[in-house]
């Protein structure tokens, strides 16, 4: 087992005393102290989905070399629940004593980072990067650096905060069509899920030249030999990122939505929930590769079916670790409010981590999955060492 695969530091079950609906936090390891995940909110959230994502978190900062453990929280609890802001606020308080010190949380299914901000503020804590900002000599310093670079606007009138992730995961597709040396123009991609994620991703791979053929919301999914109309579909999208059918184009197809996970594409990208793909969808997947834009959207059991047919899977803990890195790479003053900059490292990082994975799936068969937990293991033990020997590992400027 790999060294971030170990068992959860600490498990804690809340119930809410309003309307009884259950909460869950997971810390599953601290690196100097602190826990980095997000809070996300969905019918049906249970703690062994909260413990696997925590677990998540362990290995995307641990592959990324940050200096940070994993954590997550979650709430059984629909988002769209008239009561559902009231319970989130509960569950911050109730939280409040590690997310003081030790979690640093943000935004996640169904809790944009603009709401839990909010909620932040209302109970004195500012932000939800509160638990590194207060380490800072200059806290309001570091607060104002955070909130530039959260808000700061890029093309498409969007903010930075909202599509770092989306960006992280399309450099992720990017960098396996430059290792493979597939021409973008002829690399067609489908994208299961249109939120944060998904559509960040669709957006800057339709930018970069890819045809995006199928996408999905709740709704169904919409297919175009041809590509479909990234831009105009994205902005048609509603607060909940469903995409108004009126405005779909009548030579865009109509389909079931599960279908988008059959396309025959060249990338398939899951990023609307975990579990999507099980041993039972395995036969229809025609991709030729899947990178996880979801939290653990492919089991196990179908990554390795997955695998026997020769269709490799980049795992998520890499391919969306993007928005995690680029967070704390904004609270330890590597980036800024500059997109431009911000872009750029993680272009950079992102793409470095790519024919690595390939390469050793390519020379032996080992998946992209064990070679990434090979280097966070390696990255985890040396911040162990390091830890032991009384460095200093986290430094917020």
């Amino acid at each position: 087992m790999a060294l971030v695969d170990c068992d959860p530091l600490m498990r804690m079950t809340w119930t809410d005393p309003m309307t009884g609906k259950r909460g869950y936090l997971v810390v599953h390891s601290l690196v100097s102290g602190l826990a980095t995940g997000g809070t996300r909110m969905r019918a049906g959230c249970t703690m062994s989905e909260v413990e696997d994502l925590a677990r998540g978190m362990a290995r995307k900062t641990a592959v990324f070399d940050l200096p940070v453990g994993g954590a997550k929280g979650g709430i059984d609890c629909d988002p769209k629940d008239p009561e559902a802001r009231g319970v989130l606020r509960r569950f911050v308080e109730a939280m409040r004593p590690w997310i003081d010190a030790h979690w640093v949380t943000a935004e996640d299914l169904g809790v944009p980072q603009h709401l839990i901000d909010e909620i932040f503020g209302e109970v004195g804590l500012q932000q939800s990067y509160h638990a590194a900002i207060r380490r800072a000599p200059d806290v309001e310093h570091t607060l104002r650096r955070v909130r530039a670079g959260l808000n700061a606007p890029v093309p498409g009138g969007l903010l930075l905060g909202d599509v770092v992730g989306g960006y992280g995961v399309a450099q992720s597709c990017l960098g396996v069509v430059r290792a493979r040396e597939w021409e973008p123009s002829r690399t067609t991609v489908a994208v299961q899920g249109v939120g944060t994620m998904g559509g960040g991703a669709a957006w800057y791979l339709h930018e970069a030249g890819l045809p995006i053929v199928a996408v999905a919301d709740v709704v169904g999914a919409l297919y175009h030999p041809d590509g479909l109309d990234i831009p105009a579909l994205l902005d048609s999208r509603d607060r909940f990122g469903e995409i108004d059918r009126s405005r779909v184009p009548e030579d865009v197809q109509r389909l079931p939505r599960e279908a988008v996970l059959a396309a025959e594409v060249d990338v398939l990208v899951p990023a609307a929930v975990s579990y999507a793909i099980t041993s039972e969808r395995v036969p229809d997947v025609a991709a030729r590769i899947v990178i996880e834009a979801a939290n653990t959207p492919v089991t196990p059991e179908a990554e390795e079916m997955l695998a026997a047919r020769g269709i490799p899977v980049l795992p998520d803990f890499v391919a969306n670790s993007g928005a995690v890195a680029w967070a704390w790479w904004l609270l330890l003053g590597r980036v800024d409010a500059d997109p431009v900059l911000s872009f750029s490292v993680l272009r950079e990082e992102m793409q470095a981590k790519i024919p690595p994975l390939l390469a050793s799936w390519d020379g032996d068969g080992t998946t992209p999955r064990v070679a990434a937990l090979h280097l966070a293991d390696l990255h985890s033990e040396r911040n162990r060492e390091a830890e032991a020997a009384g460095r200093v590992l986290v430094s917020i400027p």
